[in-house]
């Protein structure tokens, strides 16, 4: 896949991305940060193994770490692991001792780590580095400002383990009450949203782009001081309204004003009825 550094999320979309598809025992994210429980189980977020850690760097931000609530261990770890089960470099924060281990493991185990006390404010970042044949531990407190606690020659899986490590951000106890640690801004120090996706990009062979120019100018103002207003005036009156009207009624069909009409008694030629 490329460098460990281009592997980046600052968790804001609150949706595991698929750059974690390793991820394991109930993680989440939540209010914007990696939520990893803390429990007698093992969980963690955990990328593929497509990683390379030579001549790259890892660094990520602590924001919560486990209470030791009673455990005989209670941990979270920052690691980057090669391909081989239990060898793998980082950092572990022990909640029971209150130290920062800083280790080599082969087998899951280096005896030769090197351990400070652990400050939430000091070492609130944690940072893995390989550069000039040497792998370095740093620690930060604001993810600008670093201090190196760890040198050691770069074991030789670090230069061979192209594109085949991973990032494993985890959390584990012993025993006591389960509660989680959460990690913040993996190679960021920004806390806007990312936004990721798959695009397919097609060529555009005749592209125009019109100019847009801007004129600014100076002007002098001068006031002028015989200004005529005109004065509008509007009116509103009220009227009272008669009307009257004559109606004629004409009668339907022909005009009969000039017709005359007589009744007589009836002659012989006529066939009446009653009342006749």
């Amino acid at each position: 896949m490329g460098l460990i550094s281009s592997l980046v999320d600052n968790f804001n979309d609150n949706v595991i991305g698929p750059e974690w598809g390793n991820y394991y025992g109930g993680v989440s994210e939540i209010g914007g940060r990696a939520r990893v429980p803390c429990t007698t189980g093992f969980a963690g977020y955990q990328s593929a193994y497509q990683w390379t850690l030579a001549g790259s760097s890892v660094y990520v931000q602590v924001p919560t770490r486990p209470a030791a609530s009673g455990a005989t261990e209670a941990y979270c770890a920052f690691m980057v692991n090669s391909g081989t089960d239990g060898t793998r470099i980082g950092f572990t924060i022990n909640m029971v001792t209150t130290m920062l281990r800083m280790q080599n493991d082969v087998g899951y185990f280096d005896a030769t780590a090197v351990e400070i006390a652990y400050s939430g404010t000091t070492h609130l970042w944690l940072r893995i580095r390989e550069t000039g044949g040497n792998v370095l531990w740093d620690t930060s407190p604001d993810g600008s400002t670093w201090t190196n606690r760890r040198t050691l020659a770069t074991p030789s899986w670090v230069t061979t383990g192209i594109d085949t490590c991973a990032l494993d951000l985890s959390a584990h106890r012993s025993s006591g009450t389960t509660d989680y640690a959460e990690y913040d801004r993996v190679n960021t120090l920004s806390t806007a949203g990312i936004v990721e996706g798959a695009a397919a990009l097609t060529a555009q062979s005749g592209m125009t782009a019109a100019s847009t120019r801007t004129a600014v100018s100076g002007f002098a103002a001068t006031a002028q001081s015989d200004l005529a207003v005109g004065t509008r005036l509007t009116a509103t009156a009220a009227a009272a309204l008669t009307g009257s009207s004559s109606l004629t009624a004409a009668p339907d069909g022909a005009d009969t004003n000039d017709v005359d009409i007589t009744v007589g008694q009836p002659e012989s030629r006529w066939v009446v009825s009653e009342p006749w």
